[in-house]
C-alpha cells in the first residue's frame, strides 16, 4: 500500500542560499524509489508517494539525499495528507475571512508545548496572535510574516531548540492538502 506525503524542505531556495532546482529535486525523490513526484512553487515543497518508510525515516531518507547530492545539509519533515488535512481543518483563527499572507502555519519536526514559549509574552505583540496544535502553530500576522516581530520572537533559536521547524503561508497550507488528497 502507498501512502502521499508532502516533504517539507526548510531554508532552500532563499535569498540565493541552498539552491536546490525543483526539477533536480523531483529527480532526486524519484532516484529514491518514490513515485507520483511533484513539486511546489520553488521554495521547498515536494509531494510523493512512498510504499515502505515512515514520516521520520522519510525525511532522514531525503535530507541524507540532498546532502549527498548538493552538498549541503537541509532540514526535511515529511507529513501525510491525513495529517495536513487535519492542520487545516483545525485552523483556530478565521482562515476564509483573512488573507494567505496574514495567516502561517509553522510545522514542527516534534511536539512542542506551550512552556517552550514561555519566554513569549503574547500581549506585547497583539493584534498578532499565535496558537498551537498538533506539532504546528498557527501565527496571524495581520501585516505579514515580513513585518511580523512575534514571527521573530517565535524562531530565536533558544525557542525550536531541539526541532526542526519550517513555515509556509495559508495558500500553501491549503495546497498541500489538496496535492496529497488521494485520487478520486
Amino acid at each position: 500500500m502507498t501512502t502521499t506525503y508532502a516533504a517539507l524542505l526548510r531554508g532552500i531556495n532563499v535569498g540565493g542560499a541552498k539552491k536546490v532546482p525543483m526539477a533536480e529535486l523531483r529527480a532526486l525523490l524519484e532516484g529514491l524509489g518514490h513515485e507520483a513526484v511533484r513539486t511546489h512553487l520553488q521554495s521547498g515543497q515536494a509531494v510523493f508517494t512512498a510504499s515502505h518508510g515512515d514520516e521520520e525515516s522519510l525525511a532522514a531518507e531525503i535530507e541524507a539525499a540532498v546532502e549527498k547530492r548538493f552538498g549541503f545539509t537541509a532540514d526535511v519533515i515529511v507529513r501525510d495528507h491525513a495529517y495536513l488535512r487535519a492542520i487545516a481543518e483545525n485552523c483556530p483563527f478565521p482562515a476564509a475571512e483573512l488573507e494567505a499572507k496574514q495567516l502561517h502555519v509553522t510545522y514542527f519536526s516534534a511536539p512542542v508545548g506551550e512552556e517552550r514559549f514561555a519566554s513569549v509574552d503574547p500581549s506585547a505583540f497583539l493584534p498578532e496572535e499565535f496558537r498551537l496544535g498538533d506539532r504546528a502553530l498557527y501565527l496571524y500576522a495581520p501585516e505579514g510574516l515580513g513585518r511580523s516581530k512575534l514571527a521573530e520572537a517565535l524562531s530565536r533559536p533558544r525557542v525550536n531548540k531541539g526541532v526542526i521547524a519550517t513555515s509556509r503561508n495559508w495558500n500553501t497550507v491549503v495546497k498541500l492538502v489538496e496535492l496529497t488528497a488521494p485520487a478520486s
